[in-house]
């Protein structure tokens, strides 16, 4: 018993003096954190994209590739595959991406939760999207609206282009910092659909999010 007393004494005794505020006492060091790792990529952009979508595919991912022309065939090709007839979407995605045979809801007004969760999908772009990992980065930026838009409907589909994606994780944050400080809105880093396991290892898909993503790489002529 006294054993365990003491360790418990010492255990709290130190949380204590990592919570002191300094008065009284020598601050604690500053720690030195080495940037030695590499914080850009030097890999060609074609490579960039087959890397992207090949790291993207190992989710379980429905992945194609289209020109820009073909966007609003290949969105009501993909909702049509799945019985997909009424999309939600942020109030600023371009008109010129939506087919005229797909219900589409703008959040704008803001819809309800109900509203979301009654939807069959929603319909965004990214912010950017990260080729080493095959993630997808939603910043509240263009065309991806608020961050409950991509967390109750069951289907996401995303569009990235091919100028959104960089090569390494520390280039995506970097990119990303400066939208962060300016406009203070959360970022969601999203590597698949939505799963987790329980604690027997049973996966469980569409907990926290969509159960299902689906991303159209669209290739685009970059502006010089």
């Amino acid at each position: 018993m006294n054993s365990s007393l003491d360790a418990r004494a010492a255990i709290l005794g130190r949380i204590r003096e990592a919570l002191q505020d300094g008065a009284g006492r020598e601050s604690p060091e500053t720690v030195s954190v080495p940037r030695t790792y590499r914080q850009r990529g030097t890999a060609e952009r074609e490579e960039l994209v087959e890397r992207f979508i090949e790291r993207v595919a190992d989710y379980k991912v429905n992945l194609r590739r289209i020109a820009e022309q073909e966007l609003p065939a290949a969105i009501n090709t993909a909702c049509a595959a799945r019985g997909i007839h009424r999309l939600v979407m942020p109030a600023d995605v371009p008109e010129n991406w939506l087919p005229d045979n797909l219900a589409c809801s703008r959040d704008e007004p803001p819809l309800t939760n109900e509203q979301l969760d009654a939807s069959d999908g929603v319909l965004t772009g990214c912010a950017l999207g990260i080729a080493q990992t095959g993630t997808i980065v939603l910043d509240g930026g263009d065309w991806q609206g608020r961050r409950v838009l991509t967390l109750l409907p069951d289907y996401h589909l995303c569009i990235i282009f091919e100028r959104q994606i960089v090569d390494l994780v520390p280039e995506a944050i970097a990119n990303l910092t400066e939208a962060v400080r300016q406009h203070q809105r959360p970022i969601t880093l999203i590597s698949g659909p939505s799963a987790t396991s329980d604690i027997e290892l049973n996966r469980v898909e569409g907990v926290h999010g969509p159960r299902t993503l689906e991303v159209l790489v669209v290739h685009s002529v970059e502006k010089s």
